[in-house]
């Protein structure tokens, strides 16, 4: 004969299997820019020990693609751009919430380490010389430009150097880790990419600083999607990266918070 007890402990049974099913079971899809690709592959082990079951899956990839795919419907829970512009351009469309900035970057320039042609930075307006760069709709190929007006206005590199080392270019990229593989390939004599990037290649890249009083600080927001699924784990992945765990991983790879001399 079947007892109430009985009755009442299965029932109790079957709802906890239902809601571990349901732990089990949940992702977070995170869009997230190609510069941040190892900080947030060891965030997401932390985020993980603290939400048993919870699987995270990345999309890294320029900053301008990731907007893209959003705008077209891709299902993404969390945004982390590389620069203002696409994540408030996804904001005008209703697409994205209130975001903060949560890690800041510098410029640097690569050489190979073997054998290179470009010992400092007046040698990348050398003829013959061959650059890489990202595309100008990729936050880093933006920053590029930036940076090469402001040293060129300086004086300090010859006339019309951001003439000469652009004419030096030889091919534009969709994302930083795709200069930062021509260069470390020794496919480019230089190439232009994040401080941060330059650190994941120490023994196949050598790096030249750009003044800081002539570099651009890049800044990196990070919100949650209008149309994510998983809200509650999205804002809680955010409270991570920006809150005291996730800026010391972040620091770790490079990043700083707010913007400091050098």
């Amino acid at each position: 004969m079947i007892t109430k007890h009985f009755v009442r402990m299965t029932l109790s049974l079957a709802v906890a299997f239902a809601l571990m099913g349901v732990a089990h079971g949940e992702e977070l899809h995170v869009f997230a820019a190609a510069s941040l690709t190892e900080a947030f592959a060891e965030i997401a082990k932390t985020f993980k020990a603290a939400h048993r079951g919870v699987s995270i899956e990345f999309n890294f990839a320029g900053s301008q693609i990731l907007r893209t795919q959003i705008e077209q419907g891709a299902a993404a829970d969390v945004f982390a751009s590389a620069d203002r512009v696409h994540a408030e351009a996804l904001q005008e469309k209703k697409l994205l919430g209130a975001t903060s900035i949560f890690a800041r970057n510098v410029l640097v320039v690569i050489t190979p380490t073997d054998a290179p042609r470009v010992s400092e930075l007046t040698d990348l307006t050398r003829p013959g010389i061959k650059i890489v760069v990202a595309s100008p709709t990729v936050p880093v190929g933006r920053y590029t430009s930036q940076a090469l007006r402001t040293m060129a206005g300086s004086g300090l590199y010859g006339d019309d150097f951001q003439t000469r080392v652009q004419t030096n270019v030889a091919s534009q990229e969709l994302n930083v880790r795709a200069v930062l593989a021509k260069v470390a390939l020794g496919e480019a004599d230089a190439g232009f990419v994040y401080r941060t990037d330059a650190m994941t290649a120490t023994t196949k890249v050598r790096v030249l600083a750009i003044p800081q009083r002539l570099n651009v600080v890049a800044e990196y927001p990070i919100g949650v999607l209008a149309r994510s699924s998983s809200r509650d784990l999205a804002r809680e992945f955010v409270e991570l990266v920006t809150g005291p765990d996730g800026q010391a991983i972040l620091r770790k790879y490079g990043f700083t918070r707010e913007v400091h001399g050098e």
